[in-house]
């Protein structure tokens, strides 16, 4: 059955309705354009929900507004993925940004003029389209972990929400991150016997220095705005710090092991040829873009987007959110705004300025769906 489509041209189509979608739509209602947010969770901020439930931000709460709503409670504090969730939530509802939920992307194409983008239930016609989906999207699992026995517990580090899903025993952790180490901490903290393989680890920064929030620095200092060309900026990406986690301490409690280069049964082989068995893997092992809808020639062979600060070679084709796609800050809370506020810039003037738009009088009238 075809798709209904909106009878005149959005000025802009929004995929992802999480904080860098909410933040560009924000500048987006402020300018007056007419425009759509589509996400294909049942909920603003579902995104945030699933993550594992002891999960806090580094950044306090003055550092994880999104523009034109502080977030709220004391701003030297650090919210937690719920809060941050409820945050999102509210933000949508207070400046009645007009989301599609429940709509995931199934397709977009170029057409005279802009773009046709499709979801299951509707078909939009837009000038441009700003993907906002997100870097998180398929998680990475090396091809041996499908060696493992069939009673060897393991799950990427995005579907571990608490430490009663891993068994007791043994746990060996892949993955040498933040979100590895922290997972190995909390599952060692709960009784469990873990292996951290991680060969490198970033340096370890505390979550604060001479009495003040590491992040107080990093804004007074400059270093969120770095750019991915900058000297310093390069050596910050490819260095990774580990923020806020007593490294050395535990290590005392977990096992450091080199990188696994192969599984069999209940055991894994590593590079230094030593062997592990384990009761159960945490693959916190990282992500891979994956836009399977998105049929402009605008990804590099390895389905990354090819752009320059967001913006592809295709006109009216854009990115937001991308871990250091301008700046240290691209991907996160409270640093989002400033690419949104630069994208917002470069998309222009709405076509017509003659309403509100089509989406915000579809809000009204009860036909988008933002969780009020």
């Amino acid at each position: 059955m075809r798709r209904p489509e909106r009878s005149e041209m959005l000025d802009t189509v929004v995929v992802g309705a999480g904080q860098a979608g909410l933040a560009l739509g924000y500048y987006l209602r402020q300018a007056g354009h007419r425009f759509v947010l589509v996400d294909a969770h049942a909920r603003v901020g579902d995104s945030w929900r699933r993550r594992w439930d002891s999960l806090t931000l580094f950044t306090p709460r003055r550092y994880d507004a999104l523009p034109g709503l502080a977030m709220p409670g004391d701003p030297n504090g650090h919210p937690g993925k719920d809060e941050v969730a409820d945050y999102l939530e509210g933000y949508a509802a207070h400046w009645e940004l007009p989301v599609r939920l429940d709509s995931p992307v199934t397709s977009v194409r170029a057409r005279p003029g802009g773009f046709t983008v499709e979801t299951p239930t509707e078909s939009f016609a837009s000038r441009n389209v700003v993907v906002a989906a997100g870097a998180f999207h398929t998680p990475f699992v090396p091809d041996f972990a499908a060696n493992l026995a069939p009673e060897v517990v393991q799950m990427h580090s995005s579907a571990y929400q608490r430490p009663a899903q891993v068994p007791a025993g043994h746990v060996v952790v892949v993955g040498g991150g933040n979100t590895g180490v922290q997972i190995a901490e909390e599952l060692a903290a709960h009784g469990r016997r873990v292996t951290l393989s991680a060969p490198t680890l970033g340096p370890v920064l505390p979550q604060r220095v001479l009495g003040r929030d590491i992040f107080w620095w990093f804004d007074r200092l400059g270093t969120m705005r770095l750019g991915p060309d900058h000297p310093i900026g390069r050596r910050i990406r490819a260095q990774n710090p580990i923020i806020g986690t007593d490294v050395d301490r535990l290590l005392r409690v977990v096992r450091r092991a080199e990188r696994v280069v192969a599984a069999q049964g209940d055991e894994l082989l590593m590079a230094d040829g030593a062997q592990y068995r384990a009761d159960a893997v945490i693959w916190a092992t990282g992500f891979r873009p994956s836009y399977p809808w998105l049929h402009v020639p605008v990804l590099d062979p390895r389905g990354a987007p090819v752009h320059r600060h967001g913006e592809t070679a295709w006109p009216g084709l854009y990115f937001l959110g991308l871990p250091w796609q301008r700046s240290r800050g691209s991907a996160l809370l409270g640093w989002v705004g400033r690419d949104a506020a630069d994208l917002a810039a470069r998309l222009g003037p709405p076509a017509s300025r003659s309403r509100p738009g089509v989406a915000v009088a579809a809000l009204r009238a009860g036909e988008a769906c933002v969780t009020p």
